[in-house]
This record gives structure tokens, sequence and C-alpha cells, in this order.
């Protein structure tokens, strides 16, 4: 399978990553593992490029990374995307994290829901890992503290750079 797009994503900090893996261990643990993209930190997908930008994505980023300080986000509430495959937890939106979303120059049009991904799967297994996530889940404010370049499919790691401005 060919390489098909570019994904540019905010990682969290350790401590958030750290409470993030918790959560998806009591899933696992009960036996929702997931076909989520494994050994990728947890992240908020800021943008998506055709693979041939890759050199002025990784430009892009590092100029990015150069302006903002680590973003503070506030991972407030849980939620299943249309389709019921994705569950996912999300930050409240903000000035911050809207800023460092328009500064990786998205298409202004479409719409954009921040959100780190927790598992996918087909919507009966999502559905039936819901009451797990449910009980386990508490809001807490992390903070976004790289940029994270990768090719998707399959995946291939291409740059980090740590938010510095």
């Amino acid at each position: 399978m060919a390489e098909e797009f570019l994904t540019l994503m905010a990682n969290l900090d350790e401590i958030s990553q750290k409470r993030l893996s918790e959560w998806y261990g009591a899933l696992k643990e009960a036996g929702f593992v997931g076909t989520q993209t494994p050994g990728l930190p947890y992240h908020i997908s800021l943008a998506s490029f055709p693979l041939e930008r890759e050199d002025e994505v990784v430009g892009l980023m590092k100029k990015v990374a150069a302006e903002f300080q680590a973003v503070p986000v506030h991972i407030s509430h849980i939620g299943i995307f249309a389709g019921g495959k994705v569950l996912f937890t999300a930050p409240e939106r903000n000035a911050r994290l809207d800023a460092l979303h328009d500064a990786c120059e998205t298409d202004k049009e479409s719409v954009w829901t921040p959100h780190v991904t927790v598992l996918i799967d087909e919507p009966e297994t999502v559905c039936s890992a819901l009451p797990l996530f449910v009980r386990s889940f508490y809001p807490f404010v992390g903070k976004i503290v790289h940029l994270h370049l990768c090719a998707f499919w399959p995946t291939r790691e291409i740059a980090a750079v740590e938010l510095n401005g």
C-alpha cells in the first residue's frame, strides 16, 4: 500500500500521554484493542496535506514551532464520531489552540474537531467500550508540546519539533 497523505499533529505532554495510556490500558485489559495506529503518541491532528508538500510542511512545522510556546488544553469531554467507529476525548476550544490550528495553513472552509483518538473499531465494539471509558474518564489540563509530521499508510514518521516560541 502506498502512502496517501501527510498529517501534522500536535503531541501532548508526558503527563497527558500517561493519563491517556492508562485509559487505553484499561480498555485493552477489558479486551478492546482497536485498529488505531500503534506507536504514535497521543495527539490532536491539526492539518492534512498532499504527499508532494512534505518539504514545505516540514518548513511550516518548524516556523510554527518557533512562534508558539506550549499550548494548554483542557481535555474535558468524550465523544464518538458519526459512523460510530472512533471513540475520542477532546479539549475545550480556546484561542491559543485555534491560533495553532490556523497557523498550520489549514483549509479555512473545512470543519475541524480537535480530538484525541482513544479507540478505532467497529461501531458495536466502540459502543461496548464506552461505558468502561465513561467510568474511568476525568477532565484534566494538559499541554501541546510538540508538532509531529507523519505520512500515512503505512505510517512513516517524518519529523517532530518542540514548541519553543
